[in-house]
């Protein structure tokens, strides 16, 4: 699926996988960084270069599949970019996108007594984490590495459907500032991927990535088992001093609490 601009309700700003070819895609692209560069001469805010100590910083989260082999990836980009200590770090596994929000003020793994399940409010699985506003292009470069060549997601051929759909949620969404810096970022990264508005519940497609506004569309956090999980592949075993990072900030007070069932049947592990 390749949205286009003159959608009522879709932007696309992506790759140039479609039947119009590579010059109709640039030509799109070139639309949409034009809107972004207007929106920048007029002082929305735009990060200008300032030191990351002196930035506000934002929360963002990307989708990509299963998210515990995702977390892992921007528990490394953390401490790479920005040089975060184990306890200065900020990824959370989460859910997102989805139109309904929480249900009695939470989002929940699938469990056997069906409360809040994330699924059923249209959710995805997503890594939230909190940035200086100036790294952002960095971490776009780290979410589009997760992607092979031809826009795959590592877990495309398992894990599929609305759960596990690509997504990024940034301030103000297509509309925002970040937009811009998000499709040049995915540009330098060699082109994998479609952008477009994400409307909520929104479908899981390859290559395409729902561009959601994290103000209206924010991240629940999930389940104290879900973080710092070892990866479902089988090279995805990591250390123990990761996974033991969720008892550690736990302890820290740095762990968002989920107040959701311990798992499928209680075990907390597995999603069991």
């Amino acid at each position: 699926l390749f949205l286009k601009i003159r959608d009522v309700n879709a932007l696309s700003f992506g790759a140039s996988r479609s039947s119009r070819g590579r010059n109709d895609a640039s030509a799109s692209r070139r639309s949409f960084l034009a809107k972004g560069a207007a929106l920048a001469i007029a002082g929305l805010g735009f990060p200008t270069g300032a030191n990351a100590e002196e930035e506000v910083p934002i929360e963002v989260y990307f989708g990509c599949g299963c998210f515990w082999h995702v977390q892992h990836e921007f528990v490394e980009a953390e401490r790479r970019i920005l040089g975060r200590s184990d306890s200065e770090t900020t990824a959370r596994a989460g859910y997102a996108g989805g139109n309904a929000g929480a249900r009695n003020g939470k989002v929940c793994y699938h469990n056997a007594l069906s409360i809040s399940d994330y699924g059923s409010l249209g959710h995805a699985e997503v890594v939230s984490l909190t940035i200086p506003p100036s790294k952002f292009p960095d971490f776009v470069t780290e979410y589009c590495n997760l992607f092979s060549e031809q826009g795959y997601r590592p877990d495309q051929f398992g894990d599929r459907g609305l759960e596990y759909r690509n997504l990024v949620g940034i301030p103000g969404g297509v509309d925002g500032n970040f937009s811009k810096q998000l499709v040049e970022a995915s540009i330098k990264a060699g082109d994998k991927l479609n952008f477009a508005r994400g409307k909520g519940d929104d479908a899981d497609q390859r290559a395409l990535v729902w561009v959601m506004d994290s103000n209206k569309y924010p991240s629940y956090v999930a389940e104290q088992y879900h973080q710092f999980h070892d990866g479902f592949n089988f090279d995805e075993n990591y250390p123990n001093s990761y996974n033991n990072l969720a008892n550690k900030l736990n302890k820290e007070g740095k762990l968002a609490k989920s107040d959701c069932p311990n798992g499928l049947i209680g075990v907390g592990a597995l999603g069991l």
